[in-house]
């Protein structure tokens, strides 16, 4: 995949336009790949998840957001991509299928912090709010969170 991927990558190039974002089977490799990664394409994998992955509820996007919390939870690991770099990577993705992972995470006392950061910058959370409300009763990650909403901190 990786060598299919960067032939395209230059076949584009030669084009003058930027490579094709990873379809939602490509990133599940490069998710895969993460977990084990082949001496000298670490970097190469890491701004393939980071860049190459459409943000928002694009197809590919479910698929990182799903690997990226099964990285959080434990149930996946990589050498690359820490539980503190998984909850900042579904920071980046916007709002979509980010948003799930990151409101459980802010019951997650060492995760909390970075989640409550992350969901200040997502604007595009959709039914999430009504549990962020609710969360804020008792949470006061949870609350930092509806603060910085109101206070239009984005």
């Amino acid at each position: 995949m990786l060598d299919a991927y960067l032939k395209q990558e230059a076949e584009r190039q030669k084009l003058g336009i930027p490579p094709l974002p990873l379809n939602p089977e490509e990133t599940a490799e490069v998710c895969r790949l993460l977990e084990s990664p082949p001496a000298g394409k670490e970097e190469f994998l890491l701004d393939l998840i980071k860049n190459r992955v459409p943000p928002g509820v694009d197809p590919a996007a479910e698929v990182k957001a799903a690997w990226l919390a099964k990285v959080v939870r434990g149930e996946a690991a990589s050498p690359l991509v820490s539980k503190k770099d998984a909850v900042f990577l579904l920071g980046t993705m916007l709002g979509g299928y980010n948003v799930g992972p990151l409101v459980d995470l802010l019951d997650n006392p060492a995760l909390a912090p970075d989640a409550a950061e992350a969901l200040k910058h997502t604007i595009l959370v959709y039914g999430a709010f009504d549990s962020i409300v609710e969360k804020s009763k008792a949470n006061p990650h949870a609350k930092s969170v509806l603060e910085s909403w109101a206070n239009g901190d984005w």
